[in-house]
């Protein structure tokens, strides 16, 4: 999950890796560090925590280079110092090596290594990769060197090597976390993702598993793990490099909030027709006749995306009539589920890295699925291995803790479900229809929910300082239920769960006393009387109501709720099928204002990274 950025190039090295390391340190933060090649010297600067560190450290003592290698760390094997961080050198000090994944056999490794007369320094599993290369360098060029150890290593991971005595040269290999080359006018980078390098090329090639990149000033040189050369075109990325940046906003997950109407019309734009009463994927891989064999479809994510999965399960069985189960990624290849040919498999992931959803994806296809990945990033993992892919357009999301990526994939999924629909015939043109014209006004719809931005502000200053959180929704809006409680936990470190409603009397009823804020979702929908009922029982027991319903219920609820203790948050009226992206926006919102009373690093909460690349 670390962040990893090289380059070669005629640019001052050092501040294009502390500039691209800036813009991957959502990836990882607990450590940072640079290695520069001048004049055939390897010269390393480290420092233990935030990426400021290492600049206060190079600031005390100065280092150049011709070419070089940085990164940025969330830890695995090893604690967060110094020492830990990357990269790690060689006995010789003159091959580094920085990594991201985890080398499951490398304590086997080390006590070979350590046999032979190799020290080591780290608690860290990467630091014998540099000893394994080392080794065989004796023979060859490092690239060749890389590729013999490759084939000791178990794991998953993504190196990226520098040796001083192999000028300006960048190897990188991938066996699973993500690894995109950049192509600039006589330069070329190395990174873990593209924000790192958006501000010098769009031009990319991203790396595939079991592949090989020789960087120099001469261009990329792609091979497999055994050295027969690949032909690798490259792709344009077309996200601006300012959509990266925070356009005056305090954090990353504010802007990011304050996206989504854009992102959301992004994700529909050219994809429906309200005349024709039809959706179009064009990247979607399958045709009517696959989709109409089709007798089942699993949902496999993780996370956040696992919660987009949960509001999908009854968009699909609803109007597709068909039944749906969803699966935590991070499980499913561990029971041997049981899949088919007449199963479609649809792996949900903003990243398209995410190894537990990767490793479900797999399964499934091995088992003889039709598979769909619901993604935001061109030419990631998950695009390149699925049959068909449904792009979310949500642009960068840097904020680890996941905003418009999760709204986009509620609305692609939507526009799957209307698909699928319309292709098995178990929803007719003017239902289909009524759908589309509901979504064509959702971003209008979004921009009146960010106005309660003030109004979620007050209700944080009055909670901020709770300990717990319970939250609550019926039917479709349960898992955005779950959504909120988790952008709370993950951002605040405040304890919070979240429930189906009709589950309160079966256990969590018992947690509710004057102390205890129950956050319930009641739109005005099939199910709103039971949510009253619901809300009415946690008052009873002296909770705090937040409630969340929709202009029309307003007056309902204020005949229930004591606005001396409760809160009351009206969303614009929608069709109940939209109401899980709306009522999302007030919960990340008022996650995101208690963390901010609260000091909490939002962008970056601890223990957290954006994209999930190892087990």
């Amino acid at each position: 999950m670390c962040g990893i950025i090289g380059y070669v190039g005629d640019k001052k090295v050092l501040p294009v890796l502390i500039e691209g390391l800036r813009k991957l340190e959502y990836r990882g933060y607990d450590s940072a560090g640079v290695a520069l090649v001048c004049g055939g010297t390897m010269e390393i600067r480290r420092s233990a925590g935030k990426l400021s560190r290492l600049e206060d450290v190079i600031r005390d003592n100065p280092i150049e280079g011709d070419y070089g290698i940085g990164h940025t760390r969330w830890a695995t094997h090893g604690r967060p110092t110094e020492e830990n961080a990357h990269p790690h050198l060689d006995c010789t000090g003159k091959i580094v090596v920085v990594h991201n994944g985890i080398i499951e056999n490398y304590l086997e490794l080390k006590q070979e290594l350590a046999a032979e007369g190799h020290t080591f320094v780290t608690e860290t599993d990467t630091e014998i990769v540099a000893h394994l290369v080392e080794r065989e360098t004796k023979k060859d060029g490092i690239e060749n060197a890389l590729r013999r150890a490759l084939k000791r290593l178990r794991g998953h991971f993504a190196l990226v090597l520098i040796s001083a005595d192999d000028p300006e040269k960048i190897v990188a290999a991938r066996s699973g976390p993500p690894v995109v080359v950049g192509v600039g006018d006589g330069e070329y980078f190395v990174a873990s993702d593209t924000p790192a390098i958006l501000a010098h090329t769009r031009d990319v090639v991203f790396l595939g598993d079991q592949e090989m990149v020789v960087v120099t000033r001469k261009g990329p040189l792609f091979t497999d793990f055994d050295g027969a050369v690949l032909d690798r075109p490259t792709q344009r990325i077309m996200w601006d490099p300012v959509m990266a940046e925070k356009a005056g906003y305090k954090h990353f997950m504010l802007k990011e909030i304050n996206e989504q109407p854009w992102a959301v019309k992004e994700t529909i734009v050219g994809r429906i027709s309200s005349e024709k009463g039809e959706v179009y994927l064009g990247e979607l891989g399958l045709d009517a006749n696959a989709l109409g064999s089709v007798q089942r479809v699993v949902l496999l994510a993780c996370g956040t995306s696992w919660h987009a999965a949960l509001v999908a399960k009854f968009l699909i069985e609803e109007l597709a009539r068909i039944p749906v189960e969803v699966d935590y990624g991070s499980e499913y290849r561990y029971r041997d589920p049981i899949v088919g040919p007449d199963t479609l498999a649809v792996v949900i992931t903003q990243s398209g890295e995410t190894a537990d959803t990767l490793a479900a994806l797999r399964e499934a296809k091995s088992k003889g699925a039709r598979t769909i990945a619901i993604c935001n990033v061109v030419g990631s993992m998950a695009t390149r291995e699925a049959e068909g892919t449904v792009y979310t357009h949500a642009g960068p999301e840097i904020g680890v803790a996941s905003t418009k990526a999760f709204t986009t994939q509620l609305v692609a999924l939507h526009l799957l479900a209307i698909h699928l629909g319309r292709v098995r015939g178990a929803i007719d043109r003017d239902t289909a229809r009524g759908h589309i014209d509901a979504i064509a006004q959702l971003p209008r719809l979004l921009e009146a929910t960010l106005k309660t931005g003030k109004q979620v502000e007050a209700v944080a200053k009055r909670l901020y300082q709770r300990t717990d959180f319970l939250y609550l929704g019926r039917g479709i809006n349960y898992p955005i239920a779950l959504e909120g409680a988790l952008k709370l936990k993950e951002i605040s470190y405040i304890h919070a769960e979240g429930y189906p409603a009709g589950e309160m009397k079966h256990g969590p009823i018992a947690l509710i006393d004057e102390k205890l804020p129950v956050v319930a979702i009641a739109p005005g929908d099939a199910v709103f009387e039971k949510m009253l009922g619901n809300i009415q029982e946690a008052k009873a027991r002296g909770g705090s109501i937040v409630a969340i319903t929709t202009a029309g219920r307003v007056g309902d609820l204020e005949a229930v709720l004591d606005m001396s203790t409760d809160s009351l948050i009206a969303l614009p009226d929608a069709i109940p099928h939209l109401i899980p992206v709306l009522a999302t926006v007030p919960l990340q919102l008022l996650a995101y204002h208690i963390a901010v009373r609260r000091g909490c690093d939002v962008d970056q909460p601890r223990n957290l990274a954006k994209s999930v690349t190892v087990e």
